[in-house]
């Protein structure tokens, strides 16, 4: 059963989703939250919101630590590199208050070009001043979209409902993307002088931090608008008050700040700014979705499953199918690394008839199996790469065609300091994971259960006084597998074994001179 802490407020369908599950489901309490380090260690998952900074001495006091779940999209109050270190799997919700932001970008951008706050204001105070509040329409104008990722495009959509023309301004734009959408893909240089209204949906990046600096608003069309719902901290905050200040920029619609909860009001006080408290992603529906979808992540990451919205899984999530690759890349790893002893220098992996995209999370899937190993549970998909680098192990990735056997096939080879083992496997029919050679001899079987991989003298009776031995001291085979080739003196052999023998039976075994090689591995339940 797994056990779960909830740091910050939560919807209840989160926490039911989670408790429907079977997990032990505790909500730390305001009270208790100074003593979050101290009640961490005995929990499997943290959930968290912006009220709690994921810390790398947090993370190391989570001895059991496998996730952290941020409920909501951004992740600055995690420390997501140490949690990669540590192998610690952070999801989040990108995609669950993505319309509640998009409306919102429009709720300031239309109170700006209406002066609808101001108008408010003054008709509450006892004016009746029609003249006063003269403003723009959004037809006709240029919208400038900084940052062309899933929110980006929704705002896309909906200023051509409102008959704009649309800029957008991605150093990862498709522009076959922008032009199904009828955008106008352009750089920051072309972008600003042209467009009346700006808007940031980029996230905080070493790259986009102050990404409209002094000198971009200064270059933007005189009485633009400025537009950020996205990320506090990609806006230039003095510049912009000086651009207001100035006139150059007619006025700015935030949500989003540098440093939250803000403390400097000079800005938002400005009588040209429209701003609200970060609540771009508070309506209710999106409160349900983001509870939902991080309960939903936070329990497949639990239960090891890759299709999941993590921040520092090294691919992005991938098909069920698609895990019985990863799954077959992990084994023939681990099967690699026993016969190497653990002493894995180098890894190559090569790839017939297998999806590109697939190429690099099974490649760190046989990264994963073959330190496993040497270092046991502390490796996964999250740090797998990470531990590798750290230990000088070096992973080469190539894709060949036309083996005709096979129409996918995976090959795993790993060198150590004494040689190197070389397996392959395919996925045969919908589920069926095969080992299909071993050494180079055309060995096929199933990698799961508790395996005795043998290399033998190829001579009369040899299997039989191996089974013999081998009941003797009470191991049961289940299934034998064998290969040699035509004209060569040695043989190989994969047994199936209902209990792992004794270091002291595989030592006995290897004192026969018909054997050169015995190795036992569990690799557990079938794929």
């Amino acid at each position: 059963m797994y056990r779960i802490l909830i740091s910050d407020p939560l919807h209840p369908s989160g926490i039911s989703l989670l408790r429907e599950s079977g997990a032990q489901v505790d909500v730390l309490s305001a009270e208790d939250k100074p003593r979050l380090a101290e009640l961490l260690p005995k929990y499997d998952a943290l959930v968290v919101r912006s009220g709690t900074t994921v810390t790398a001495e947090l993370l190391a006091a989570g001895e059991r630590l496998r996730v952290v779940g941020r409920a909501g999209i951004g992740v600055d109050n995690v420390d997501v590199k140490a949690a990669t270190e540590r192998g610690i799997l952070v999801v989040n919700a990108p995609t669950a208050n993505m319309m509640s932001a998009t409306e919102h970008t429009f709720a300031l951008m239309l109170s700006l070009a209406r002066r609808v706050a101001a108008a408010d204001a003054s008709l509450k105070s006892g004016a009746w001043d029609r003249k006063k509040f003269v403003g723009s329409e959004l037809q006709g104008k240029t919208l400038g979209i900084l940052g062309f990722g899933r929110i980006g495009q929704r705002v896309a959509a909906r200023a051509r409902a409102f008959e704009m023309t649309v800029m957008a301004y991605d150093p990862f734009l498709d522009e076959e993307v922008a032009r199904r959408q009828e955008v106008e893909p352009a750089s920051l240089e072309e972008l600003l002088p042209r467009a009346d209204v700006v808007t940031l949906h980029t996230p905080l990046t070493e790259g986009t931090k102050n990404l409209l600096n002094a000198q971009r608003l200064e270059s933007l069309k005189a009485g633009a608008l400025v537009i950020n719902c996205g990320r506090g901290g990609t806006l230039d905050e003095k510049a912009l008050l000086a651009g207001l200040q100035s006139g150059h920029i007619a006025g700015a619609g935030l949500d989003v700040f540098s440093k939250e909860p803000l403390t400097d009001f000079e800005l938002v006080r400005h009588p040209n700014v429209v701003a609200t408290p970060h609540i771009g992603a508070q309506t209710k529906e999106a409160q349900l979705r983001i509870a939902k979808d991080t309960a939903e992540m936070l329990l497949k990451a639990l239960d090891g499953s890759m299709a999941v919205t993590a921040v520092n899984l090294p691919f992005r999530s991938v098909s069920a199918q698609a895990e019985l690759q990863l799954s077959l890349g992990e084994r023939l790893g681990r099967l690699a690394s026993v016969l190497l002893d653990g002493q894995v220098r180098r890894v190559e992996v090569d790839f017939t008839g297998v999806d590109a995209s697939l190429h690099r999370p099974i490649g760190v899937a046989v990264l994963k199996g073959a330190l496993t190993p040497a270092i046991g549970e502390a490796v996964n998909y999250v740090n797998a790469e990470h531990l590798a680098a750290s230990r000088g192990i070096s992973l080469a990735r190539a894709e060949h065609q036309g083996i005709p056997d096979y129409s996918q096939l995976l090959q795993v080879r790993l060198e150590g300091p004494e040689g190197s083992i070389e397996l392959a496997g395919t996925i045969l029919g919908a589920r069926d994971a095969r080992v299909v050679s071993y050494r180079g001899y055309p060995l096929e079987f199933r990698p799961e259960g508790r395996l005795m991989l043998l290399r033998n003298d190829d001579v009369p009776g040899v299997v039989g006084k191996l089974g013999t031995f081998l009941g003797e001291n009470g191991i049961n085979i289940g299934n034998i597998h064998l290969a040699r080739r035509k004209g060569e003196r040695d043989a190989v052999a994969a047994l199936l074994l209902d209990s792992l023998p004794s270091s002291a039976v595989v030592e006995d075994l290897l004192a026969f001179p018909e054997v050169a090689e015995a190795k036992v591995v569990d690799l557990g339940d079938r794929i």
